[in-house]
Order: structure tokens, then C-alpha cells, then sequence
């Protein structure tokens, strides 16, 4: 019994990673699991998780760009996607400033004119193949080359956010003691905004330009309903982003699912049940509270 058990274990959950490809997909997607999830924690603690995903978009043009001059060339898509995304970036910026407008509202714009651009590039030099690729991305086709580029902007990425970690986190707990030590809040969230450009280049490879952002996004809302400590936001959520990308991978791997959005979807069933059952702001809190002040008062 025992020796079944252990046989279906390993047929299961460690004998589909003996494959290459297989193995390329799950270090991509570990990589980007440890680089992208403390990115969107800072992102829903300033407000801005809905520019996460503008700037998913906002890196389309370039990558299309790179694929009509070089075919499907990561180093060339992604240098575009991230030229492209920082470019709107300090266009909504610069919107923003000289207009009064909010930076989410430009950003939204731009991220609406970046799409519909993207997809006409890609559209105009490739086909309806190419487009999905590009979209939606192929994590079980990631070659030697993108592996080292994911590998390499993630490492940058943790670094960064290490070195910055202090002056973020009181950026968005109280800007004016930063500017009061003479660190300007501005540079601080424009190398924020650079590190969120660079993970999701490098994510859009593995998961496309449309769902790159759900690894960054939705570990990091999910471990809302479970802490509401910032150290406790950050490992939570980047322990949720590797089970969903372990997990779509063997679910992928098993039942012929596509790769990206079996990882996506996991993470958003996990959201799904934290928002359920949770500790903090869940539906199951939110009852409990209630029904303490009742059971108090009859007690009386």
C-alpha cells in the first residue's frame, strides 16, 4: 500500500519534471515567483494595483515592435517591452503634472492606446498564432536563453526592492518624512515603476503581456485576507504564487491544460477561498465579528 502510494506520488508530482522543458518552466516560474508577488504588495498597499495591469498592457507596442524587426527574438521583445513601458510610464507621469489629471487615469489611457497599437503591429506582421503567443504567452516553450534573462531580471528585481525596501515603505506610509530626510519620493517610485516594467517583460515570455500581471497581483491580494503585517503579506504571497505555479504546471502537465492560465486560475481559486474562509476582510470574518457582539450580548 505504502509503495503504491509513494509510486502515484511520484508519477503525480515529481516524474513530469524529469522532462527539459518541464524543468525550464517550473525554475521561469519560480523565478518569477520570488521577483513578481512583493512587487504587487506594494502596488495594492499604494492604490495602484489596476496600473499593474496598464503597464502589463503598456509594454505590448514594444514587444510587437521587437518581433516584426527580429521574429520572436526575446532579447529584442523584451528590450522593446521594456523601452515601451517605461515610455508610457513617463508619458502618464508627465500627463499627470502638466494636466492635473490622476496618474491612474492617464495611465489607463495610455494603457488603452498601447493595447489596440500592440495588437495592429502584431496583427500586420504575423499571424493569428503569433498574436496568442505574444497575448498569452508559452511557459512550457521557454528556451536557454529566455530562462537566463527571467533568471537574471528577477535576481535584479529582489535586489532592488532590498536596497529600496526602507524607502518605499515610508513612501507609502508617510511621504513627507522621506522628503524630509532628503530622499525624493519621486525617484523612489520611478525606480519602482522601472522594476515593475522589468518583471512583467520578463514575465510576459512565460505568461503573455495579458496575464503577467496575475502573479503579481493575485498572491499578493489573496495574502491580504490571511496577515495584515507587511512581512507577513510578503512571504504569504510569494508562497502562493510558487503553489500556483507548481501546481498549474502539473495540472498543465496532466490534464493537457494550457500552462499560463492553469497558473493564473490556481492563484485564483486560491483568492477565491482566502476571500471565503480568511482570517481578516473574508466573508467567514465578517460573520464571526458579527456574531460576536450577539453571543456577548445574550450572554448578558
Amino acid at each position: 500500500m505504502l509503495e503504491l502510494i509513494t509510486t502515484t506520488l511520484h508519477s503525480w508530482l515529481i516524474a513530469p519534471f524529469s522532462y527539459s522543458f518541464m524543468e525550464r518552466a517550473l525554475v521561469a516560474s519560480l523565478a518569477l515567483s520570488l521577483a513578481a508577488p512583493p512587487l504587487g504588495v506594494f502596488l495594492m498597499l499604494r492604490g495602484m494595483s489596476l496600473i499593474g495591469d496598464a503597464m502589463s498592457h503598456a509594454i505590448l507596442p514594444g514587444v510587437a515592435l521587437g518581433f516584426l524587426m527580429a521574429g520572436f527574438s526575446l532579447p529584442a521583445m523584451s528590450l522593446g517591452g521594456m523601452l515601451s513601458g517605461l515610455l508610457v510610464a513617463v508619458l502618464a507621469g508627465s500627463v499627470s503634472q502638466l494636466t492635473g489629471h490622476r496618474e491612474d487615469s492617464a495611465m489607463a489611457s495610455f494603457f488603452l492606446i498601447s493595447l489596440a497599437g500592440g495588437v495592429m503591429l502584431v496583427s500586420f506582421g504575423g499571424s493569428s498564432v503569433d498574436l496568442t503567443h505574444v497575448l498569452f504567452g508559452s511557459i512550457l516553450a521557454v528556451d536557454s536563453t529566455a530562462l537566463l534573462l527571467i533568471a537574471a531580471i528577477s535576481t535584479l528585481i529582489v535586489i532592488t526592492l532590498a536596497i529600496i525596501f526602507r524607502a518605499l515603505v515610508v513612501e507609502c506610509l508617510d511621504p513627507l518624512f522621506l522628503r524630509g530626510q532628503g530622499v525624493k519620493g519621486g525617484l523612489v517610485h520611478g525606480v519602482f515603476l522601472a522594476l515593475v516594467v522589468l518583471n512583467l517583460t520578463a514575465g510576459f515570455q512565460t505568461l503573455g503581456t495579458l496575464m503577467a500581471v496575475g502573479l503579481m497581483m493575485l498572491p499578493a491580494t489573496t495574502a491580504r485576507f490571511w496577515s495584515t503585517r507587511l512581512e507577513g503579506l510578503m512571504v504569504l504571497s510569494v508562497v502562493i504564487a510558487l503553489f500556483a505555479s507548481i501546481g498549474g504546471l502539473l495540472l498543465s502537465y496532466h490534464l493537457s491544460l494550457p500552462s499560463g492560465p492553469a497558473i493564473i486560475l490556481l492563484a485564483g481559486c486560491a483568492y477565491l477561498l482566502s476571500a471565503l474562509f480568511g482570517r481578516h476582510h473574508s466573508l467567514t470574518a465578517r460573520l464571526r465579528r458579527r456574531a460576536t457582539p450577539l453571543s456577548n450580548s445574550i450572554d448578558h
